[in-house]
């Protein structure tokens, strides 16, 4: 018959958690990964209930129980932290000599493997235990690299869309943008203003010093745009030296007066080129949301059109209000030196 020692040998082999139990219920040898469990702390002479909570199933709390639910499946974890988790079977040995138990980590598995340091040499070679860590940590690692592919994907969609907004040379919207943003703010029922400003005497410069001096006065002057708006309101390059500001949330015409006053005293200012100079000024033509009926991009737009012909008539350098009276050619919308301030 096999001696307790070679049973040991054999069971930590096949089995390397298993408890050999006397008939008291006290634990005699230990398997090689749960003495890893438990590093200088030996299990052997230890009653096995003072070890493990047995939480399923309740009933066993004795070595007779425990005997009784040979046929059952066990769970328990140890009374001490880190209360790793297991799952058991009990083997009753023949002639009342004790009791088998094997125990395995479940679905706590990964939670062990962490805690413990283990590594594949503390299973055995049948346990499916290492298969399923490999799938854990293929499946990590596929999610991982789609989680890192997404990112990159929507970081690239991000940076497409801007730069389908964006004007290359100013950094300000473009057209294209423009559209989405007063789409947006007519379905939202929003009150807001629509200014056209076109630069005057910027023919002048391109013609004189040429396209750099053009381009480095439009990098100006979308600086100057930039400074004096919010950070919620849109700024347009329209196309050469034209441009669209969308204030959003604002209908005060006292307040659009003095932010056209500030752009147009600004944009007057002489901009540096190099060693040459170059000097432009502005006109400017609002509407409000609130005036026009038909809620339209395409007739807003029209309306600041119009009030920035206005201003142009009127001897450039200025800004203009949109007034109905304009679609009759009658009426010059107002002045910055007619607005009163506020």
């Amino acid at each position: 018959m096999i001696g307790r020692d070679e049973l040991g040998d054999l069971l930590a082999r096949l089995c390397p958690m298993y408890l050999l139990l006397d008939p008291e219920g006290a634990i005699l040898r230990q398997g090689p990964t749960l003495r890893k469990l438990r590093p200088g702390r030996s299990l052997a002479g230890q009653r096995l209930f003072a070890v493990f909570d047995l939480q399923r199933p309740r009933s066993v709390t004795t070595m007779a129980s425990l005997m009784q639910a040979a046929e059952g499946k066990l769970r328990l974890r140890f009374r001490d932290p880190p209360h790793t988790a297991f799952k058991g079977a009990v083997a009753p040995l023949p002639g009342g000599a004790g009791a088998i138990v094997n125990l395995s980590f479940g679905i706590s598995i990964l939670d062990a493997v962490r805690d413990h340091d283990l590594t594949s040499a503390d299973f055995s070679g049948t346990d499916l235990a290492i298969e399923l860590l490999y799938l854990v940590e293929a499946k990590s690692a596929a999610m991982a690299a789609s989680r890192s592919l997404n990112l990159r994907l929507q970081g690239a969609r991000i940076a497409a869309e801007e730069q389908a907004f964006t004007d290359t040379l100013t950094g300000l919207k473009n057209r294209r943008a423009m559209d989405h943003v007063l789409d947006r703010l007519l379905a939202a029922e929003a009150g807001f203003a629509v200014m056209q400003l076109d630069l005057d005497y910027f023919k002048t410069v391109n013609d004189t010093l040429g396209h750099a001096a053009g381009d480095h006065v439009l990098q100006h002057v979308a600086r100057i745009m930039i400074e004096e708006t919010r950070e919620k309101d849109t700024i347009v390059r329209a196309g050469g030296d034209e441009f669209v500001l969308i204030f959003h949330d604002v209908e005060d015409r006292r307040r659009l007066e003095r932010i056209a006053r500030r752009l147009i005293a600004r944009l007057e200012e002489p901009i540096t080129f190099g060693e040459e100079t170059c000097r432009i000024s502005a006109s400017a033509g609002t509407v409000l949301s609130s005036q026009l009926p038909a809620r339209q991009a395409s007739r807003l737009l029209q309306a600041a059109d119009q009030a920035l012909y206005q201003a142009k008539r009127s001897g450039r350098a200025c800004h203009r209000f949109y007034d109905l009276a304009m679609e009759d050619g009658g009426c010059d919308g107002g002045t910055a030196s007619r607005e009163p301030e506020g």
